[in-house]
C-alpha cells in the first residue's frame, strides 16, 4: 500500500512539472540549457530537440551568445516536453515575438537537429538542411563534430 501511495505521489509530481508556463530567463547556462523563473524559483530548461555545440567547440560560444541575445530578460513561453534524467526540464520556448527558440539556433546554423530525442520533428529537420545548404554557422566548418559524439571524446 506504501509503495501505490509513493507512486501516485510521484507521478502527480510529475505531471504539476509537465504544464507549459510563462516566466523571464535569468540565465543562460549554454545554448540549449537556460533558466526560466518558475513558481519563485529559476527552473533549468534544456531546449527540445536540438543540441548546440559545447562551450569548448567552435560555434560553442556564439550559440551561448545568441540564445542570450534573444531570450536573457524576456518573458518567455515554456512548452514542456519531458523531464530529463537530470531533472531537467525539455521544452520547445516561444519568444514573445512568437519565433520558436529551439528553431532559430537551427535556422542559424547553431544547433543540430537532435534526431535521437526528435525524430519525428520535421520542422528543426528542415530547418537543419537549410542551414547545410546555406553553409550558415556550424555548416560552414569543413571538420565540423557533432557535440554528442564531441562528449563521447571528452
Amino acid at each position: 500500500m506504501t509503495r501505490r501511495l509513493f507512486l501516485l505521489a510521484a507521478v502527480a509530481a510529475a505531471a504539476l512539472y509537465a504544464e507549459d508556463f510563462t516566466g523571464k530567463v535569468v540565465g543562460i547556462t549554454d545554448g540549449e540549457t537556460i533558466k526560466v523563473m518558475h513558481n519563485g524559483a529559476a527552473e533549468r530548461i534544456r531546449l527540445w530537440g536540438i543540441d548546440c555545440p559545447e562551450a569548448k567547440q567552435p560555434f560553442g560560444t556564439r550559440a551561448k551568445q545568441l540564445t542570450g541575445d534573444l531570450a536573457f530578460g524576456q518573458v518567455v513561453t515554456v512548452r514542456v516536453r519531458d523531464i530529463d534524467r537530470y531533472k531537467r526540464t525539455v521544452a520547445e520556448i516561444v519568444l514573445p515575438d512568437g519565433r520558436n527558440l529551439n528553431q532559430e539556433l537551427v535556422r542559424a546554423g547553431l544547433a543540430w537537429w537532435y534526431r535521437q530525442y526528435a525524430r519525428k520533428e520535421m520542422v528543426l529537420r528542415d530547418l537543419e538542411q537549410r542551414a547545410r545548404a546555406a553553409k550558415r554557422g556550424l555548416w560552414s566548418d569543413p571538420n565540423r563534430v557533432a557535440p554528442w559524439e564531441w562528449r563521447r571524446v571528452c
